[in-house]
């Protein structure tokens, strides 16, 4: 099966970001144990796994907004922890899954907060913010909706707000929690277009969250399934997203095959209802996932 998702080169000097043997609680709930991980430079990683599993977790432990109980999260071979706040801040960059802006925040003024960490006593706002927020507001095609409150715009259009904001932020390395969440089909389509887009023309890191395989096997040059806070299986989806690592991950019976329309990695899950291609069934679907069975 041949994934059509060529991504950008693999910057010699890129960023890297890894954790090392990472345990992570909310009190005395382990959500994260024993977890290892090196994130592929200049590509896009998407973390799967069922509700629960710890996928946000390990997020926000990378991004530094929880602190392990054990094992490290290192960036550039310095652990994050060690950083000071703003420094951090100009290399690594978090969208959480339902960020909240003040109301009637413009877009343009909720972008130039992506500059804040770039900001001291000695260096004010210069013109390199300015650029930085139009540029930013352009790659996301909300320059027209720059004067308009946040909390006036359509969900997709927030997002986009939101991503603009993190695209001004100039991080290498951008960390999505679940981007697509609350978002109709079309708007699903649009954000994970436009994180590709940061990605192939900016060199941008990306690891972002998400729920739908399909979406996740499509958009991601490297996809990390999760459970019970743990890494069970990760590399190019073709070789993670399996029908035996779908079922031991998420308790589900599935078939795979090949997305008609993008050549990556396609999931047809059964249900009780629907067990496979039967006597009058439409056979595009069994036949298009012929090649699941030694998946």
């Amino acid at each position: 099966m041949t994934s059509t998702h060529e991504g950008p080169a693999r910057p010699a000097d890129g960023p890297d970001l890894r954790a090392l043997g990472l345990r992570v609680a909310y009190d005395d709930r382990i959500v994260v144990d024993g977890l290892d991980l090196a994130v592929p430079s200049g590509r896009i990683t998407a973390i799967v796994g069922a509700n629960a599993c710890g996928k946000s977790t390990l997020l926000r432990a990378l991004a530094r907004l929880l602190t392990p109980k054990a094992g490290a999260v290192h960036l550039d071979g310095r652990e994050v922890h060690s950083f000071p706040t703003r420094a951090l801040a100009q290399k690594l960059g978090i969208l959480p899954q339902t960020p909240v802006a003040p109301e009637g925040l413009t877009v343009v003024d909720l972008v130039g907060r992506g500059r804040a960490p770039h900001q001291s006593w000695w260096r004010q706002w210069s013109a390199a913010d300015e650029e930085a927020v139009h540029e930013a507001l352009r790659a996301t095609a909300m320059s027209d909706l720059a004067h308009r409150a946040v909390d006036e715009l359509s969900g997709g259009q927030r997002q986009r707000a939101w991503i603009a904001m993190a695209v001004a932020q100039g991080t290498p390395v951008m960390l999505l929690d679940e981007p697509t969440t609350y978002l109709d089909l079309a708007h699903q389509i649009d954000v994970l277009d436009l994180v590709t887009d940061l990605n192939r023309h900016q060199g941008r890191t990306v690891v972002m969250v998400l729920h739908d395989l399909n979406q996740a096997c499509r958009y991601a040059d490297h996809v990390v399934a999760m459970k019970a806070g743990r890494v069970v299986a990760e590399g190019v989806p073709s070789e993670v997203v399996t029908a035996a690592v779908v079922e031991d991950v998420f308790g589900l019976r599935c078939v795979v095959g090949e997305d008609p329309v993008s050549g990556t990695t396609m999931v047809f899950p059964m249900s009780r209802h629907h067990q496979g291609a039967g006597p009058g069934a439409d056979p595009a679907p069994a036949a298009a996932a012929k090649t699941a069975t030694s998946a």
